[in-house]
């Protein structure tokens, strides 16, 4: 339900005055009710509904509403050194704050907007061929990764990278796309006008693919059709791997996996940096 300003409009109320920030016919319910009302919405909604009047400036603010918003297990996801005002307060940490979860190899926050789940598998939690091999992969510790190591690539030829995350701890009846999120090191090569097969789609089901690249140039016609690296307001670099729809029959166990592979050409690669495999809800075309 989403609402906004009524300009111009007069009220039929006792106020006799027009409906805007002073005075509103919804000024007479009781604030518990309005604060119902805005739990029903989003969280966008919500400070929007708060310049409809004073009444519903009051409930946007109420932690009835912003509870509503937050995980159900939210209360186990806060560190107990941290305390907020509020819940709305609360909310916005989880939105712009990452936390670390289990035991620091997955990174969980909510998208602003709409409060979706958004969700962050580190190298340590992916599968990477070879990567527990030092000849081929260095597992590194670096100050603007979100993890403690990241994936440092040394040698290979055989390039596969898998990921896979389950469908409950994702929000459901939502479009999510699944970014490979690297860094390029001055020694980079082996992937310049390389096709690499990206795939996403549920375990035991055929996957939906895409040609994805790791440079951002393109140089013909047939290179136009891959998909391409945009940089991160991070530093990082991301690659869109594919989406998935998280639907409410998916929500009993199902698992998504994500995968970028290199397994054709067979060339000698180096100097990738892998941080993880990110999933957030997907852009609105």
């Amino acid at each position: 339900m989403m609402m906004g300003k009524n300009h111009g409009v007069e009220s039929s109320g006792q106020s006799g005055g027009k409906i805007g920030s002073d005075s509103s016919p919804f000024d007479s319910f009781p604030l518990d009710c309005i604060s119902k009302i805005v739990s029903f919405t989003s969280p966008r909604d919500a400070c929007v509904a708060a310049t409809v009047s004073k009444a519903f400036e009051s409930a946007a603010k109420s932690d009835v509403v912003w509870e509503k918003f937050l995980p159900p297990e939210y209360a186990s996801l806060v560190p107990s050194s941290r305390h907020f005002s509020s819940k709305k307060v609360l909310y916005f940490a989880f939105c712009e704050e990452p936390l670390l979860i289990d035991d620091g190899t997955k990174s969980f926050w909510l998208e602003k907007a709409s409060g979706k789940r958004c969700l962050m598998l580190s190298a340590m939690n992916i599968s990477i061929i070879w990567g527990d091999t030092p000849q081929y992969w260095k597992w590194i510790s670096i100050p603007e990764a979100r993890f403690k190591s990241v994936a440092k690539l040394r040698h290979v030829c055989w390039f596969e990278i898998r990921g896979r995350v389950k469908t409950r701890v994702l929000s459901p009846k939502t479009r999510y796309s699944a970014y490979l999120v690297f860094k390029k090191t001055d020694s980079c090569y082996g992937f310049d006008d390389v096709a690499v097969e990206a795939g996403v789609g549920v375990v035991g089901h055929e996957a939906s693919t895409r040609t994805i690249c790791f440079e951002t140039d393109v140089d013909n016609e047939r290179e136009m059709r891959w998909i391409y690296p945009e940089e991160r307001k991070d530093g990082w670099m991301e690659v869109d791997l594919g989406e998935f729809f998280n639907g409410e029959e998916m929500m009993n166990g199902d698992e998504i996996e994500m995968s970028a592979l290199e397994t054709r050409d067979l060339g000698w690669k180096r100097g990738l940096i892998i941080q993880g495999i990110e999933i957030r809800p997907a852009k609105i075309q």
